[in-house]
């Protein structure tokens, strides 16, 4: 039960991705996720992080006569996400998203001067998805319980010597691993490697095809949560649907919801029909929980949290949301600007001095 709302970050379309599922939140822009803060408060994150990204002069200097003379625009960063150390904790399968101010000519250059250091290193790559898009992920999940710094020397891009360094510094939290056996119907949570709780859950039911696609069936792969909110309105608007009189018509207000795909699938509370849970599929591709379990869920979801859905037919896209989990790392590296094997891209991460705590961003 759910509309259509795609986030406003994301700027690739596909048809695998255009036919919206029925769990998603109607609007044009994408609501506020709610994120858990390193003191363990929840605060709202906004839609976009382009006014949290804080520029750091790292090696302060003067822009070049040629930078000048030219009057060429600098290359600067517009967003980075997640947010930093002091606003969210991350789950363990968390992208690293940097956007340009403009497009990028040359994407080796640009992609040369991203660094990634981590307190417990592990191999990592980055891969274009735009002319203003790249995206950090690692070969394996990131270790929890640690601080991963991001730094764009952006000054050391040819040409670009007026512009400033950005750094940010992010928390990795609890290792939160989920798998949803939409067969089996249950939600197994583990967190740091030991089981946590075992939810009752109902998927999509299926039986509703758009251009091809089941829209009705929950997508099988490896999701990452995307945000939450404690009240989602979800609506049939997305079938096209809105008018109240007709029989597949519904609005309703759902609590505990944590989004997991740009498609609009969420983990969230069952709006009745808890005689289903844990027994059958029911849904419009959402994944129903107790509302126990719902508020347990959502209570300790961080952004980035991996969520693997098991046992449908319908195939997740890496496109769809902060999939990218879905692609080999073969097939990831290969979206990489640089020559493979270059240690700017795959190399392990090196851990961070304690000179550098200043420079969180």
């Amino acid at each position: 039960m759910n509309t259509l709302r795609r986030a406003a970050h994301v700027t690739l379309t596909v048809a695998a991705i255009a036919v919206a599922t029925a769990c998603s939140a109607g609007g044009t822009t994408a609501p506020a996720a709610s994120v858990t803060g390193a003191a363990g408060t929840t605060t709202q994150a906004p839609a976009t992080q382009a006014q949290d990204v804080k520029a750091t002069a790292l090696a302060p200097r003067a822009a070049s006569k040629t930078a000048r003379k030219t009057g060429k625009p600098k290359l600067g960063i517009a967003d980075i996400t997640p947010m930093g150390e002091k606003v969210e904790r991350v789950g363990v399968g968390f992208p690293i998203i940097v956007t340009f101010d403009r497009a990028v000519r040359n994407k080796a250059a640009a992609e040369a001067v991203l660094q990634v250091q981590a307190e417990k290193p592990v191999e990592g790559a980055w891969r274009w998805v735009s002319d203003r898009k790249v995206i950090y992920r690692t070969k394996t999940y990131w270790k929890p319980h640690q601080k991963v710094l991001f730094t764009a020397r952006l000054s050391q891009i040819p040409g670009n010597e007026a512009a400033k360094d950005v750094s940010r510094r992010f928390a990795v939290g609890t290792a939160n691993i989920s798998v949803v056996d939409t067969k089996r119907h249950v939600m197994k949570v583990r967190r740091d490697g030991k089981l946590a709780k075992t939810i009752p859950i109902s998927a999509g039911r299926g039986g509703l095809r758009r251009n091809g696609v089941d829209v009705y069936l929950t997508t099988t792969g490896v999701h990452l949560a995307m945000g939450k909110k404690r009240v989602e309105t979800m609506t049939s608007s997305w079938l096209g649907v809105t008018d109240p009189k007709d029989p597949l018509y519904y609005k309703l207000e759902i609590p505990w919801a944590v989004r997991i795909s740009d498609s609009g699938e969420y983990v969230h509370q069952s709006a009745g029909d808890y005689q289903f849970l844990g027994k059958s599929n029911q849904s419009h591709g959402c994944v129903r929980a107790t509302p126990a379990g719902a508020k347990w869920f959502y209570g300790i979801s961080q952004r980035g949290d991996v969520i693997t859905v098991t046992g449908t037919k319908r195939k997740l896209d890496w496109r769809n949301g902060w999939s990218y989990w879905q692609l080999s790392w073969n097939q990831w590296k290969r979206g990489s600007a640089l020559p493979a094997g270059s240690s700017a891209s795959a190399s392990p991460s090196a851990s961070p001095s304690a000179g550098q705590d200043a420079l969180q961003g």
